[in-house]
């Protein structure tokens, strides 16, 4: 490794932070007079190309502005010792090779190019070409490892979109920073991994998959490997795009699955089946906080439910409400007699009125209603419709989600905040004549995702992709299919 303590009033290159050398500073140990420097320094020059874009193509850089952010203004080498490799090249070799075990293809960071100049450096040559095959290596390896950083961090398919990671750091989350810190301080690999999501389902997904394929496969079953290997792909592709942020604890409802899981630092504590959205009307991804449940709740019907499925049966009856315990409302929030209204006359586009439906037994949301915020207008809550639960399909809802053992997870979000959980039975509940608010002293971090894979104990779980995503992701990333 060429690094060591910068030496020079050179100004520190932009993109890196300050204190860290400069590529100029980390060859410091090299010949005074070293004729690769003078080589990378020319393969980076992009006078003669007339822009970035035009060099990077001519060079076939894939990411030719962090490699110039990484070399600086006074570009030299940092992965050459001498007129050879460096320690810290067959290191970052070995984890760009290892590329698949992230859901990632190493033939995209120049594998069969880095390969062949290696192989060739092993060779015996002139000086004069052997100082040019040392400046390609050293190029190529900078760029398809800051390459491989920006794909790990960001996604490969939404490279251009800065995480919430590398927001949060700023100047030193960046790939080139990151890099040069590690080489730094002979800590390559984990630079190389540092801007990958850190959540536990993407991690445990990833070793998952790593052990995964080291097993070996039978050769007449090599298709659906393959189509095994590219769903966790994408779902790891995903959680890169909306990993979740670090809470030590947290509500995670995944809609594939139809499950909502309690974890805390790492944990799974409870477990609960839901019914999700149908893929007509999905359930919304989304990341927000429990706050508060409502018990006896009121149901505010959604327009889109009462202009598609309740309007065509209030023009057959109008006595139609009454019968489920609903009520009429008109744009002054006044109780009116369905009756009253001619329904021949009503449209799905000048309906005027809203409909509640009030508490008991038969209330499309149950006994009670977790509340959080979220501009979908969507909730977790209790369903009179117990048996569905038991169905291994559960995408039926409208996008709200349906929860199996409701008040086993509200005394558990009660004790979590130090509160007393005394609740009311479920059939005190349902007798209950109006709605009760209770806050939670300790707002519960939710995040609902849709991962069509995931890991448990360390064992791949293949679920279904009931509103088709997949196919999207995985073209994107392989290809249409041969």
């Amino acid at each position: 490794m060429l690094l060591a303590t910068q030496c020079s009033s050179a100004p520190t290159p932009p993109g890196l932070p300050p204190g860290l050398p400069s590529a100029r500073g980390a060859a410091a140990k090299t010949q005074a007079a070293n004729p690769v420097d003078s080589l990378v320094r020319a393969l980076l020059d992009t006078t003669a190309a007339g822009s970035a874009r035009r060099a990077d193509e001519r060079l076939g850089l894939q990411a030719g502005a962090d490699v110039r952010a990484f070399y600086g203004p006074a570009p030299a080498p940092a992965w050459l010792a001498a007129d050879s490799l460096g320690s810290d090249a067959p290191a970052a070799l070995a984890l760009l090779a290892g590329a698949p075990t992230h859901g990632l293809n190493a033939a995209d960071y120049g594998r069969a190019l880095l390969g062949a100049l290696r192989d060739s450096l092993a060779q015996p040559g002139l000086p004069a070409r052997r100082a040019r095959q040392l400046a390609r290596f050293e190029v190529y390896l900078t760029d398809a490892v800051l390459r491989f950083m920006r794909d790990l961090g960001r996604g490969r398919l939404r490279r251009y979109a800065a995480s919430a990671r590398e927001r949060a750091a700023g100047p030193t989350g960046q790939p080139a920073a990151l890099l040069r810190a590690g080489l730094v301080n002979d800590a390559v690999p984990a630079a190389m991994l540092a801007g990958q999501p850190a959540n536990r389902e993407y991690r445990q997904l990833q070793q998952a998959l790593a052990q995964w394929l080291a097993l070996p496969s039978a050769p007449d079953s090599a298709a659906q490997h393959q189509a095994r290997y590219e769903q966790v792909a994408a779902n790891l592709e995903r959680w890169r795009w909306d990993a979740l942020p670090p809470t030590p604890d947290y509500v995670l409802i995944n809609i594939a699955a139809c499950e909502l899981l309690v974890v805390a630092h790492d944990s799974v504590l409870r477990r609960h089946r839901v019914v999700v959205g149908k893929p007509t009307t999905p359930t919304p991804t989304l990341s927000s906080a429990i706050d508060r449940f409502t018990l006896a709740p009121d149901w505010h019907v959604p327009r889109s439910i009462a202009t598609r499925e309740m309007l065509p049966r209030l023009k057959r009856n109008a006595g139609y409400l009454a019968q489920g315990n609903y009520a009429l409302y008109n744009g002054q929030d006044h109780l009116i007699d369905p009756r009253s209204v001619d329904w021949a006359r009503v449209t799905a586009r000048n309906f005027p009125y809203t409909i509640r439906q009030s508490a008991g037994c038969d209330n499309a949301l149950g006994n009670i209603v977790f509340r959080f915020a979220n501009p979908y207008a969507v909730y977790l809550h209790d369903t009179p419709e117990r048996q569905v639960f038991a169905q291994p399909y559960r995408a039926l809802s409208h996008g709200c989600i349906r929860l199996e053992g409701p008040f086993e997870l509200a005394a558990y979000l009660l004790r979590r905040g130090g509160q007393p959980a005394q609740l009311p039975s479920e059939a005190a509940c349902a007798r209950q004549p109006r709605p009760r608010e209770v806050q939670l002293r300790r707002p519960m971090p939710l995040f609902v995702r849709y991962a069509t894979c995931t890991a448990e104990g360390g064992h791949l779980r293949f679920l279904a992709d009931p509103y088709h995503r997949d196919e999207v992701i995985r073209r994107g990333l392989f290809g249409p299919k041969s």
